[in-house]
């Protein structure tokens, strides 16, 4: 599997909407499909929704699953105020197809499984108290995880965990995965199983 920086997506990212393409619900999509492959209609899913563009494809992802007869909750840590434009788009889309969401992590019913939309490739300091302790708390569950991109917690390019990082059981990443999950270490190893969609995106050759 290809390694890039977080520059060379983040090219590749701005060349595509710049041509028009619509990339968060293809991303979205390819998440609740991946959740769609491995738990049957009706499991409870968890989505981590954080104030960036990765709670976008969390709030897409789990718009599509809610439609396809999934439990699904959303905890969003700050609320919809202030999303960009795309994610703001999405979050009024899981509210139109019903979607509720709250501000506190809540484990009554327990999810079966967990989507990390908290943070995605952009991270690069420590996660302020309050993420952290959110962090903590799922990972005392042992709830499988799917992390969007890469694991909240962990620098993308470094593979550096910044302070303690949500372990996944899958990290998905979209367009090209970060070379910092291909590093050996503890951002590696939280990412658990690697896989990758493009969304139809080619990475030039830095």
């Amino acid at each position: 599997m290809p390694a890039y920086s977080v520059a060379q997506i983040r090219r590749a990212e701005q060349q595509a909407l710049a041509l028009g393409r619509a990339l968060m619900p293809l991303a979205g999509a390819a998440a609740a499909d991946f959740i769609a492959a491995r738990f049957p209609a009706g499991s409870a899913v968890l989505a981590l929704v954080g104030p960036g563009n990765n709670g976008g494809d969390a709030l897409v992802a789990s718009a599509q699953l809610l439609a396809a007869g999934y439990a699904v909750r959303a905890v969003m840590p700050r609320g919809p105020q202030g999303l960009p434009a795309d994610a703001a788009r999405a979050y009024a889309a899981w509210r139109a197809q019903g979607g509720m969401e709250q501000t506190t992590l809540v484990a009554d019913p327990p999810p079966e499984v967990i989507i990390d939309g908290l943070f995605g490739i952009g991270l690069n300091r420590p996660l302020g108290p309050a993420w952290q302790a959110l962090v903590d708390a799922v990972n005392t569950w042992g709830k499988p995880v799917l992390a969007l991109d890469v694991p909240s917690g962990v620098e993308a390019d470094s593979g550096r965990v910044l302070g303690r990082a949500l372990r996944a059981r899958w990290t998905l990443s979209f367009i090209g995965t970060a070379r910092g999950l291909h590093m050996p270490g503890a951002g590696r190893e939280a990412a658990g199983e690697l896989h990758a969609n493009t969304l139809g995106v080619a990475i030039a050759p830095s």
